[in-house]
């Protein structure tokens, strides 16, 4: 074997430690870049927030404009690369001689350029982000979340009635345990022999007794409110609460349609929800009018009669950007926005200058070495995590800004007015990569005149038009809900007249692409939206 020496070029890619925090946090939304931040501050000493502006990073916006390189280009992509190229290498299972493996000279390094001094980059940038109190007032600091979470549960509210009833010991832990086993919906998913079962076992005697007490506390727990709570299935649910109104003695001339309501609720509700008139007049023994009258009583129930009291938790969504009109209002040909970052979801950060000072003053050597390079790392960190944020907030007002001129009409006219746009213009546009817009563009909010929107809503793809142009499906989406909300209620339009319609105006739509954007918009196929 012939021993020599040879020499071999490859390319191998490394991302640094400040490029992925970088990526990272581009990609949070405003509440994962507050918990972050929080968390950063309770890590890193050297970092702290202030209430006081300092001077902006000079690399910032001014700076942001230029031209990107390539190299800065596959840089960007750099973590769909890493993505792709470890798929490939699992499924092969073999090690690539050319790709230079981690070594441990690779860990994480914030070094930077091993300067402790003090620079005016070093400053905060952005504000605090802190939800607004809605009017509550200043002494008032009580969360809006808490505030929509002090409404009473459905369990509490059935038990807080089931107190005034005068029941045996037996027949009052039956109603509670059937009260805990409702799901949210007030709907008893269990089958009382099921329930009995798994509390009596194989003791038949026990079983016969739990069986009587189930029985007779689910008749107490229908009789209780809302009106169809613990029915068993949504036929029992509609007939509970219409038993509940004959109880009321009603005008004695809607008796013969409650009736008639409660035999419509007893068959089975696929005749019901597909509104089949004729099968239930001959079922059911009404007239035409009065088996109408009934469905259109039996719409007005509630399905779900522990809805009201569901613990729904509220989310608010706080616009990373705000586009307010400029200049004159009377400008209507060429109307300008401005587009600027909310100052309230911005972090106001800055290396701690007290203890900065005394890094730089105090020079370790010997045994303070160690000690001395960890805390140097450690303001390194702080001095990128402030520069990582401030180019975050860069890129997004960056890609807003260009979103805002590209869709200049929706801003002037709405929806209607919205043109097809896809990634990639926006990234030739500005020089960065697709998965960058795409980072950018997820969970990050625009507050517009016309109502806030994630930023991702102002792409969409084009349908052909007669004129050879492109219309967006977010303008056909709200072609068609104009056209709906302005049909007739007894002569609904159908998306093939629907499709028709937008072939009038110039817009090549095909019937079932209409039936996807109509269920996309949450409307009802037109047999159901037909009044009886």
């Amino acid at each position: 074997m012939k021993q020599g020496l040879s020499l071999r070029v490859s390319q191998h890619l490394a991302l640094t430690p400040q490029l992925q925090q970088s990526i990272r946090l581009l990609q949070l939304s405003t509440l994962e870049l507050s918990q972050e931040v929080d968390q950063m501050l309770d890590e890193n000493p050297f970092l702290e927030l202030t209430p006081d502006e300092a001077p902006r990073e000079e690399f910032g916006l001014a700076q942001s404009d230029t031209p990107v390189s390539e190299g800065e280009r596959e840089m960007e992509s750099a973590p769909n690369l890493i993505a792709e190229f470890a798929d490939s290498a699992g499924a092969s299972g073999a090690k690539d001689d050319d790709v230079t493996p981690l070594t441990g000279s690779d860990e994480p390094n914030w070094d930077g350029d091993g300067t402790t001094e003090l620079v005016p980059d070093d400053g905060e940038w952005g504000t605090e982000a802190k939800a607004r109190t809605n009017n509550l007032g200043d002494a008032d600091d009580t969360d809006a979340t808490e505030l929509a979470r002090t409404h009473e549960s459905l369990q509490t509210h059935l038990h807080r009635q089931a107190l005034r009833l005068r029941l045996g010991q037996e027949d009052a832990a039956a109603l509670r345990f059937l009260i805990e086993s409702l799901n949210d919906d007030g709907y008893l998913d269990e089958a009382l022999e099921n329930l009995a079962r798994g509390l009596a076992g194989d003791d038949e005697e026990q079983m016969e007794d739990l069986m009587h007490h189930f029985t007779v506390a689910l008749g107490l727990l229908h009789s209780l409110e809302p009106a169809g709570v613990g029915a068993r299935h949504l036929g029992e649910c509609l007939q509970l609460q219409l038993r509940a109104q004959l109880d009321d003695e009603p005008d004695a001339q809607r008796i013969p349609v409650l009736r008639l309501a409660l035999r419509v609720c007893a068959l089975p509700m696929d005749l019901l929800a597909r509104r089949d008139v004729k099968t239930l007049i001959q079922r059911c023994g009404g007239t035409d009018a009065q088996t109408r009258e009934a469905i259109t009583l039996i719409s007005r129930l509630e399905p779900k009669p522990g809805r009201r009291f569901v613990d729904v938790e509220r989310n608010f969504v706080v616009p990373d950007v705000l586009v307010v009109p400029a200049g004159r209002k009377s400008n209507t040909v060429n109307p300008q926005f401005r587009v600027m970052l909310n100052p309230e979801v911005m972090p106001k950060l800055r290396v701690h200058d007290i203890y900065a000072s005394v890094l730089r003053n105090h020079r370790g050597g010997g045994k303070d070495g160690a000690s001395y390079a960890g805390l140097q790392q450690r303001l390194q960190e702080a001095r990128w995590f402030i520069k990582n944020i401030q180019q975050r907030f860069d890129t997004i007002l960056r890609v807003s800004t260009a979103i805002v001129e590209r869709q200049k009409s929706f801003f002037t006219h709405g929806e209607l007015a919205m043109r097809p746009l896809v990634l990639r213009e926006i990234a030739d546009e500005l020089g960065l990569h697709e998965s960058t817009i795409s980072r950018v563009t997820t969970a990050k909010y625009m507050a517009t005149p016309f109502g806030t929107f994630e930023l991702k809503y102002f792409f969409g793809s084009g349908l052909g038009t007669e004129s050879g142009g492109n219309a967006s499906s977010t303008a056909v989406r709200a072609l068609i809900k104009q056209f709906i909300s302005a049909e007739s209620v007894k002569k609904p339009l159908s998306d093939n007249q629907i499709s028709e319609m937008l072939k009038e105006q110039g817009i090549e739509c095909a019937r079932r692409t209409v039936a996807k954007y109509r269920e996309g918009l949450k409307i009802a196929p037109a047999s159901l939206r037909k009044a009886l």
